[in-house]
């Protein structure tokens, strides 16, 4: 055999491990060289790995969820394609050697089953026969052992019905039908890549930073009534949500509170405060909850963030958004859309310092001017790093993005 081993590659980004979360191969596959044989989760993303060789599969490092770390052996292959055919298809047969034959034993007797068996009682599993002690002293007398009567009672007791129902099938030679019982099968899910990384990233977000949650109630009635104006203009696939409308206000407020548009660099113990606003969207994907990035969000316009947005929020859905399209950020939004609720309590996605939610929006009756009348309204829910952002800047931030959002026209203002 000639024996070749597979590597892991450095992946990028300092990666000195990285956790294996799908095999394409099984050990006996043959593969040509750069057939994908899997992927390795990163922090950001899932990196295909394609064979560097062609041959058979002999051995795997582990299975999905296992860390693997970079240069050990991830595959072992067999180079020799036909190392071992002369095993099975070049030896040639030999001739039999002679064997004295016995005589041949007489046939057995035929043996005369039954077409229809009787039926045969089947014990019901149990923890214990629950019923009552007139069913108990009943069955003594009939002699019929309980554990083979069904209970439709609570918890599987048998009720006068039931025994009544068990002793006119036994005198009928029918078969009672059992019980269905609640299904206790547990299926277990291996936690790993994608899930995995959340599940860490939440835990130490939860751990490491003091959270403080604050709401806020805003008339969106003027916005929609613009959006929706805007939108009768372009095509189906163009059009606007409030989404890039609540990052243009956010990008403009973060003008006057640059103190929410920071990372948190623990390792040197400073805060990074951006000129720049880096907006993260948190979008919901099959395998997770994934925050590309919209890179110089400050310098687009009302449609070029919202095409953006898309973009991205497709790419992560699909898989094909880039490493560096999903790091990077310095504020995030999160939105459940129509799921959204009234209120949340968005986690923050370390290293930064405060996350925007937006929340659903629903038509009720508001007091304006004196006067009772169906309002837009929606709550903005947002959570800060409190050891880095006051509850006054950060409640003064929100209000500002409350008032542009509340009177539109502001947003586009110098």
């Amino acid at each position: 055999m000639s024996e070749y081993i597979f590597k892991l590659p450095d992946l990028g980004e300092g990666t000195v491990e990285s956790e294996i979360g799908e095999w394409f191969v099984h050990v006996g596959d043959q593969v040509k060289e750069e057939d994908v044989v899997g992927t390795m989760m990163t922090d950001k993303a899932a990196v295909e790995l394609s064979s560097p060789v062609s041959g058979t599969v002999v051995k795997l490092a582990g299975e999905p969820g296992d860390i693997i770390a970079v240069g050990a052996a991830l595959v072992t292959f067999d180079t020799a394609g036909t190392a071992d055919e002369g095993r099975t298809t070049g030896a040639k047969e030999q001739p039999a050697a002679e064997v004295p034959t016995a005589a041949a034993p007489a046939p057995a007797a035929p043996v005369v089953v039954s077409e229809e068996p009787a039926p045969v009682d089947v014990p019901i599993e149990r923890a214990r026969v629950m019923t009552s002690p007139a069913i108990r002293m009943r069955a003594k007398e009939a002699g019929v052992d309980l554990t083979l009567v069904p209970g439709t009672g609570p918890g599987g007791r048998i009720l006068r019905k039931d025994f009544d129902r068990y002793l006119k099938a036994r005198a009928t030679g029918m078969a009672v039908a059992a019980v269905q019982t609640p299904s206790t099968a547990v299926k277990e899910i291996k936690i790993i890549g994608l899930r995995r990384i959340i599940a860490e990233r939440m835990q130490a977000a939860k751990r490491e930073i003091p959270h403080f949650a604050y709401v806020e109630e805003i008339d969106i009635t003027e916005l929609e009534a613009l959006r929706k104006h805007l939108n009768a203009q372009k095509d189906a696939g163009d059009r606007l949500t409030l989404l890039p409308f609540l990052g243009l206000a956010l990008i403009k407020a973060l003008r006057k509170f640059p103190q929410c548009n920071v990372t948190h660099d623990k390792e040197r113990n400073l805060l990074l405060q951006h000129d720049a606003v880096h907006l993260g969207v948190a979008t919901q994907t099959p395998d997770g909850l994934k925050v590309p990035v919209v890179k110089h969000a400050e310098m687009r316009s009302l449609d070029e963030l919202a095409a953006e947005i898309r973009r991205l929020s497709e790419a992560a859905r699909s898989n094909k958004a880039r490493k560096n399209e999903l790091t990077g950020s310095t504020i995030t939004i999160t939105s459940l859309g129509k799921l959204g609720g009234i209120v949340s309590t968005p986690v923050i996605n370390a290293p930064e310092v405060g996350i925007i939610g937006v929340n659903r929006a629903v038509e009720r009756p508001m007091v304006v001017n004196g006067q009772v009348a169906v309002r837009l309204m929606m709550n903005l829910s947002t959570s800060f790093d409190h050891r880095f952002v006051d509850g006054y800047d950060a409640a003064a931030m929100v209000q500002c993005i409350k008032d542009m959002l509340e009177h539109p026209a502001t947003i586009f203002l110098p």
